[in-house]
């Protein structure tokens, strides 16, 4: 019995911690004539910061898995927001092939692009070996995101200018601080648990961040990471039914009294987005919309380093492209 007291004390403490650190985009800024890419702008944190940007009258495109999925979620936010200009493409982040075949399309379409959000993430799922030799969460969480965003920066650095520059946004997550870099074992699927291979893909998209805006220097491409904090979603995947219905009911419960919102969640990367300030800055880390401090690895500029030019080995990219970044 004593247990049960001491776990609800503290959830208690938990949620009025997390009430009383609540934080909103403040910026009124509009996006019309602008175009961003959200990718798992299907659910979660990545459909608020889509339906926030199509508010604000941008040309959004939401890069997921499943277009069923995609398309219906387009048609909601065209009617939840009156702009018609939301689109879904696929995009599956575990395959090679599918990311170089998103930014062909994207290049072919003529866009411009000057919001990127690296959102989509993959925690606690079924672990496998992909195609491309890599950790299923490894290469969804970080490997993919490092990939897509290497291959659309010369059009992010078309689409950007000095006064108003591009940017790129990668949501990370607390569990960042208690991921580690093994270089030797980072696909090893029997060495990690499920929850540390999550926390190791969030920490190298942190140290990403940091290298990719050494790459970056006097650009006019910001980025930024942004961490969202605990929220209450539905990132951990289940396919049993009756656990189904235990993790619907334990999400709506806990984003009311524990956990942040999905919208309220997507906050600080609105925030990263589009307000000046943090367009000012590069390589920094944001939590509660506000300017805040990586787990100390994350400022490991070798490990960052070597992390760059182990991730160009295992996506395979070309050394003229690395050359355009």
């Amino acid at each position: 019995m004593f247990y049960v007291w001491l776990i609800l004390f503290v959830l208690i403490l938990l949620g009025v911690y997390h009430r009383c650190t609540i934080s909103i985009c403040q910026s009124n800024k509009r996006l019309d004539g602008r175009t961003a890419i959200v990718t798992g702008g299907t659910s979660g944190i990545g459909f608020e910061i889509a339906t926030d940007f199509a508010k604000r009258g941008a040309r959004v495109i939401i890069a997921g898995r499943i277009e069923k999925k995609g398309s219906e979620v387009c048609n909601h936010i065209i009617k939840k927001t009156a702009n018609k200009e939301v689109m879904f493409k696929q995009l599956d982040l575990s395959s090679i092939q599918s990311v170089r075949k998103f930014v062909e399309d994207i290049i072919k379409s003529k866009e411009k692009l000057h919001i990127l959000v690296n959102n989509a993430g993959v925690c606690m799922g079924e672990e496998y070996i992909t195609e491309d030799g890599m950790s299923f969460t490894m290469q969804t969480n970080y490997f993919g995101h490092f990939l897509l965003t290497l291959l659309l920066v010369p059009l992010l650095k078309n689409s950007g200018k000095i006064s108003e520059p591009s940017r790129i946004v990668n949501v990370t997550s607390q569990a960042h601080f208690k991921g580690k870099i093994y270089f030797r074992k980072m696909n090893d699927i029997k060495y990690w648990t499920s929850f540390q291979n999550y926390a190791n893909s969030k920490l190298c998209l942190t140290l990403f961040t940091r290298e990719l805006t050494k790459k970056l220097k006097r650009s006019n491409v910001v980025v930024n990471n942004a961490d969202p904090g605990y929220v209450a979603t539905y990132i951990i995947k289940v396919n049993n039914p009756i656990l189904k219905v235990i993790q619907y009911l334990l999400v709506q419960v806990t984003q009311v009294f524990v956990l942040k919102s999905a919208r309220v969640g997507a906050q600080t990367a609105i925030h990263v987005a589009l307000d000046d300030d943090a367009g000012a800055v590069s390589g920094e880390m944001f939590y509660n919309c506000k300017l805040s401090k990586a787990a100390a690895m994350a400022y490991d500029e070798d490990l960052a380093q070597k992390l760059w030019e182990e991730s160009i080995k295992l996506v395979k990219l070309e050394r003229e492209e690395v050359i355009k970044v």
